[in-house]
């Protein structure tokens, strides 16, 4: 089977819901490139996420962030994983609603705890109560991840390659997005 992918697909979502092993295994299933913003943001720095918050502030890597995802969005059509932030700003939204196709993979708050309680490469968790703080930024961004183009549940029981096939089959009804070409 092969896929005629017309617009770069944007998964966006919370902090530990699968972006980028999601996407690498959809790249692959698709057969198209895989990109990371934050990698390619960590690329043009010469440093991490964690050291340009804290060196640059999170409105300079907002901006950084923005130019990077624009870039990307002009190139081939590919899967493109982005930070859990991305998607709240206004201007991120309107180029990929523009160029591409935002994918929600959404978590709930227990399955994404559950994947990030554990790793300390999250700069926004490093707080006194790292779930409050969780559950907050959850709260607040779920109402806009919910704009979305399309919506992809997320449950604890699908392995990577299970959304994977679970994102290709909401893009299936997209046909302007992702055709079968045999």
């Amino acid at each position: 089977m092969s896929w005629n992918l017309k617009k770069t697909i944007v998964l966006v979502g919370m902090m530990g819901a699968g972006k980028s092993a999601v996407g690498r295994s959809l790249s692959a299933l698709l057969g198209v490139p895989f990109r990371d913003s934050d990698i390619e943001i960590e690329k043009a720095a010469n440093m991490s996420v964690a050291e340009i918050f804290s060196r640059d502030g999170e409105a300079f890597f907002r901006e950084k962030e923005h130019q990077v995802i624009a870039r990307l969005l002009k190139g081939r059509p590919c899967v493109l994983s982005t930070g859990g932030g991305a998607f709240m700003n206004a201007r991120n939204r309107e180029i990929i609603s523009d160029q591409g196709l935002a994918v929600w993979l959404n978590a709930d708050l227990d399955l994404l705890w559950s994947r990030v309680r554990h790793r300390n490469t999250r700069p926004l968790l490093r707080t006194a109560d790292p779930r409050a703080t969780l559950r907050e930024i959850y709260e607040a961004r779920v109402p806009v991840y919910a704009l979305a183009d399309v919506d992809v549940e997320s449950a604890p029981e699908y392995s990577i390659p299970d959304m994977a096939q679970r994102v290709t089959q909401a893009l299936l009804t997209r046909p302007d997005v992702l055709e079968e070409t045999a």
